[in-house]
């Protein structure tokens, strides 16, 4: 595909094009990302002034913004040096004070003679119960009235740059702006009532009426679903570059799944039996599978990963199951290992601890096609890794793996089918923001058996209370989780506070009855750590967050999470899932630390209300905001200028479904609308899509 096409030059030449702004100011604009005309386009105001002139400031209250035509009728220098100037206007109906500090009165005499028709604008306030305006913001000749706007946008600043500056560069920026062809749909743009490209940028930054919520500014929601529907049109790209990438069929038997389902003491839930069907579609087409998986805490992954593999294997291939560590990796041999017997298959856990002949001996089985199905880490991206027919790839914890991984694990196998795992349950906005790119399975039902888990909010200051509680259960052998709190300077800290608590709680229950895991520990240790609580050798373990994900203990009923209000919601609620896999009843217990801040508060409230884990994150959104929740430098989000991932979710939706239509109406983007889409593209920057188009 040619290169940005040339009714856009405008908006991409440097910013002393525009009027108002040299070399230094150019260099100060970059503190607000904006480095072309087209970012001053996508900078709107954050606010709108209305100063339409009145007639007299009679009834204004403080605070109050008003614009009116005065003449000056008296000077009173300061007092004394930096005292404040008083020049006195009349309205016509009123007499009031305009205060200027530290003033230099030959300036303010040449400005405001006595006698002299002014238009003053700025804020009211009394002062003595006289009227006043201090340092007004406007002062100009009556013949000047036209040169404030009557309805004046206030825009985002930075160190040096003042309104006047932006407003005169956004002027020059938006007599920049071309007429463009329309990419939105005819019927979507008619029904919502938006504005053409351009009417929206005029209206936007001059608006003829005061602001009333730019959540419902219909030129404003335009330009927001402009730069959704761009990257939405980028990942609908990706996801259509992908499919159209040749897979391999791989139809199951049946034989293998069959055994499993047999062996088990109950049915599956409906969504898991859904989401079985929807992969085993997805492994039947000849185009390669990319799907993400999305199961709440406990909402049984696992058994809908191993029918997965068991697909790839009854069609005559080889899974492999990636976790990102070690722990995770175990714990996924330990749930898989019994459900691979019941099939009769060969699973096996290959890791970085595996060294010389063992090793050897893995990698051969692997490559010779004995070892059916493969658990592993990353160590199994390592170039002697070799299978003998790779079809399925099963990711866990997509969040740690990023993309370019992704594809490096797809490049083990001719064509390998990709499954995307998260227990972390995703917001629906954002996981069209983040992974529009694959198709979504969704885990929303708990499997028969799943207890409840009874969630309480204890002060620290009972803490005796709840050790002694602690003793208690320990006494009848139950077994418990202490989470210690998160400290923010290093990891080290978060080390000691554990090794506290650790010797704390040793010294209450017993030398034998507690075990330590931390992030600081050697592998095997905290291996040791885990197989000992595992086992049922330790009753309480004390750990910091790195038991967050994964790990199963049904005996375990108890988890006590201490200063828990500086944990986030979803990590709280992760860590809460660790317990409720067994029969018995499970508790968990939020200490913190009175007084609780309001969003603490909220947060630990949410957390007793509920145990689902899609509000949750709903609400963890609405708390934390789209970046904050998944971590800004990993997150992925595109950054948006008008668009908000937490407020336009209905948006994002929209333009996720007009996406994926346009490229199946018009793969090639030939139609007008399609080269209007392209046009969009380059507008937004989205040099991947361009690319993806241009390999098409």
């Amino acid at each position: 595909m040619a290169g940005r096409p040339e009714i856009l030059f405008p908006l991409f030449a440097g910013l002393e094009t525009l009027q108002g702004i040299g070399p230094k100011t150019s260099k100060l604009f970059e503190n607000l990302h904006v480095t072309t005309p087209k970012d001053l386009l996508f900078t709107l105001p954050h606010a709108i002034v209305d100063r339409r002139l009145r007639p007299s400031i009679d009834g204004a209250l403080t605070g109050d913004l008003v614009t009116v035509a005065v003449e000056v009728e008296q000077h009173r220098p300061a007092a004394r040096k930096g005292g404040a100037t008083r020049v006195f206007v009349n309205d016509g109906h009123i007499t009031f004070a305009l205060v200027f500090f530290h003033a230099h009165i030959r300036y303010i005499e040449a400005q405001l003679p006595v006698g002299a028709r002014r238009i003053i604008s700025g804020k009211i306030e009394y002062f003595d119960g006289l009227a006043q305006i201090v340092h007004p913001d406007h002062m100009l000749a009556e013949a000047d009235v036209h040169d404030i706007p009557p309805f004046e946008p206030v825009y985002p600043l930075t160190a040096g740059i003042t309104q006047k500056v932006m407003l005169k560069a956004s002027g020059s920026a938006l007599a920049r702006a071309p007429k463009v062809a329309e990419w939105i749909d005819p019927n979507l743009k008619q029904r919502e009532n938006w504005p053409d490209w351009d009417a929206a940028l005029l209206a936007a930054h001059r608006p003829a009426a005061p602001l009333v919520d730019g959540m419902s500014d219909p030129a404003r929601l335009r330009l927001a679903y402009d730069e959704v529907f761009a990257h939405q049109l980028t990942l609908a790209l990706a996801r259509s570059t992908a499919r159209a990438a040749k897979g391999r069929s791989s139809v199951g038997t049946g034989h293998l799944q069959s055994r499993v389902l047999n062996s088990l003491p109950y049915a599956p839930t409906g969504a898991q039996s859904r989401a079985i069907a929807e992969i085993a579609q997805d492994l039947a087409a000849r185009h390669r599978m990319n799907r993400l998986l999305q199961g709440d805490v406990g909402a049984g992954k696992t058994l809908v990963a191993m029918q997965a593999l068991l697909m790839a294997v009854e069609a005559g291939g080889q899974g492999v199951m990636m976790a990102p560590t070690e722990i995770l990796a175990r714990q996924h041999l330990e749930g898989l290992q019994p459900l691979a017997q019941s099939a009769g298959v060969n699973l096996e856990l290959l890791t970085g601890r595996d060294k010389g002949k063992e090793r050897a001996r893995k990698l051969a089985a692997l490559a010779s096609g004995e070892i059916k199905i493969l658990v592993g880490t990353h160590a199994v991206f390592q170039k002697d890794v070799e299978f003998c027919d790779l079809r399925l790839a099963v990711v866990d914890e997509q969040h740690r793996f990023g993309v370019r991984q992704r594809m490096e694990l797809g490049a083990k196998g001719q064509a390998v089918d990709m499954l995307v795992m998260t227990a972390t349950p995703i917001p629906r906005t954002l996981s069209l923001a983040h992974y529009g790119d694959l198709d979504i399975s969704v885990l929303d039902e708990k499997p028969p058996g799943r207890q409840p888990i009874k969630t309480a909010l204890v002060q620290t200051s009972r803490m005796e209370e709840v050790v002694s509680h602690l003793r208690g259960a320990v006494a009848k052998g139950q077994q418990a989780y202490w989470v210690c709190p998160l400290v923010e300077e290093s990891e080290l800290s978060d080390m000691t506070a554990a090794e506290e608590r650790f010797k704390r709680l040793r010294a209450e229950l017993g030398e034998g009855a507690v075990g330590l895991v931390h992030g600081q520990m050697p592998p095997a240790e905290k291996d040791a750590a885990m197989a000992d609580f595992i086992s049922g050798k330790t009753q309480v373990l004390v750990a910091t967050t790195v038991i967050e994900v994964g790990v199963n203990v049904p005996n375990a009923t108890i988890m006590v999470i201490e200063r828990a209000e500086n944990f986030g919601l979803a990590q709280l609620h992760q860590l809460r899932g660790r317990v409720g896999r067994g029969a018995g009843a499970s508790t968990c217990l939020l200490l913190y630390q009175a007084p609780l801040g309001e969003t603490g508060r909220r947060r630990l409230e949410i957390l007793r209300e509920t145990e689902d884990g899609f509000v949750i994150a709903e609400e963890d959104l609405a708390m934390r905001g789209a970046g904050d929740m998944i971590g800004s430098a990993q997150s992925g989000l595109p950054r948006f200028r008008v668009a908000d991932p937490d407020r336009h979710s209905n948006l994002m939706e929209i333009a996720q479904k007009d996406a994926r239509k346009l490229l199946s109406d018009d793969p090639a983007l030939t139609s007008e609308r399609g080269k209007a889409a392209r046009v969009l593209l380059w507008l937004m920057e989205q040099d991947k899509a361009i690319r993806l188009i241009s390999v098409g």
